[in-house]
């Protein structure tokens, strides 16, 4: 969004804001933080915001307190994985982000593989397992190392490299601690991006690519929200066209899904032939003082203030067919 094109957005015309954060989700601390820099950055733009807590307060209060929209700040279980978003919807109060299909699909990472391999679309091969057993029989058809998850989960929590038929059991009781669908996908050695995508439909738009470094290669929990120890490259620094075809990627992952709004696809480089590919899409991406979607937006030019403005321009219902509630303009 361009400083004309924000200047164009009638502030009082969003109405009385429900900024939600916190939930009851293993990422509630992440959520907290995420809310809490979209609430005053919206306060400074001039919008009637207000933090809300769906893990405190019933969903069913937005009306009663005459709330008009809501920015999603929530991450991970009960946030971004369709069920908060079919509340709204049955409330017939506009939201931020993807609508309750899509949220649904990308939090399910197993789901989301499947449709972008149908697709035609690059992602590492997996093996849905239930059991320890097929956790170590995983490792043998994957090959080492490999990477052992929650199929619905965030913020790498319940994550586990694995590199021998030994680390297996301990892997998979901690990935199922979070979730009963466990993922093994195939690790790709190489390079880690992300890139966020804002927009709907044909109207969609990568934002700049970010390389990411993590300490060891290990970028977890603890490095991406606690520790100055990652390095993010933004402007990326990777070939042009390196950048130009994960961009393209994004988008291409992004409209498949049917998202809207705002999401953040991660992309792996694989090195020995610079072949992207797509890991998981986030369709409620953090807003934290670490957050990537800020850094890449404020690499060309959009401010934080000026994002969440944009974002929560873009609110909207699937029952009005996708069309978002835009703002009068002045």
């Amino acid at each position: 969004m361009s400083q004309n094109e924000q200047a164009k957005i009638d502030v009082r015309a969003l109405g009385k804001v429900a900024v939600l954060m916190g939930g009851s989700s293993a990422e509630r601390e992440v959520s907290l933080m995420s809310g809490g820099g979209v609430l005053q950055a919206l306060r400074s733009n001039g919008v009637d915001a207000h933090a809300f807590d769906p893990s405190q307060t019933d969903l069913s209060e937005l009306k009663s307190h005459g709330y008009t929209r809501c920015f999603i700040a929530l991450h991970g279980r009960h946030g971004e994985d369709g069920t908060v978003q079919g509340a709204l919807e049955l409330l017939g109060i506009p939201y931020t982000g993807p609508g309750v299909m899509a949220s649904s699909i990308a939090m399910d990472k197993i789901m989301t593989k499947r449709i972008w391999r149908f697709e035609g679309l690059p992602t590492p091969d997996w093996r849905l397992v239930s059991s320890a057993a097929e956790t170590a029989q995983a490792l043998k058809e994957l090959g080492t190392p490999m990477i052992v998850k929650p199929a619905r989960e965030g913020s790498t929590l319940g994550l586990t490299k694995v590199s021998s038929p030994g680390q297996c059991e301990q892997a998979y009781l901690l990935a199922s601690r979070y979730d009963p669908e466990v993922l093994c996908e195939e690790f790709i050695e190489g390079e880690e991006t992300t890139c966020p995508v804002l927009g709907q439909g044909a109207g969609a738009r990568a934002l700049p690519v970010i390389r990411i470094v993590a300490p060891d290669g290990n970028y977890d929990y603890q490095n991406k929200y606690f520790t100055d120890s990652t390095q993010y490259h933004c402007p990326s620094g990777l070939p042009e066209h390196e950048e130009r075809e994960i961009q393209r990627l994004v988008v291409e992952a992004f409209r498949t899904l049917q998202c809207r709004g705002w999401a953040r696809a991660d992309i792996m480089i694989r090195a020995s032939d610079r072949k992207p590919f797509l890991l998981e899409i986030n369709t409620s991406p953090g807003m934290t003082g670490h957050s990537l979607v800020p850094m890449s937006a404020r690499s060309m030019g959009l401010s934080y203030e000026a994002l969440c403005l944009r974002i929560l321009a873009s609110a909207s219902l699937d029952s009005a067919q996708g069309q978002a509630a835009q703002p009068n303009a002045t």
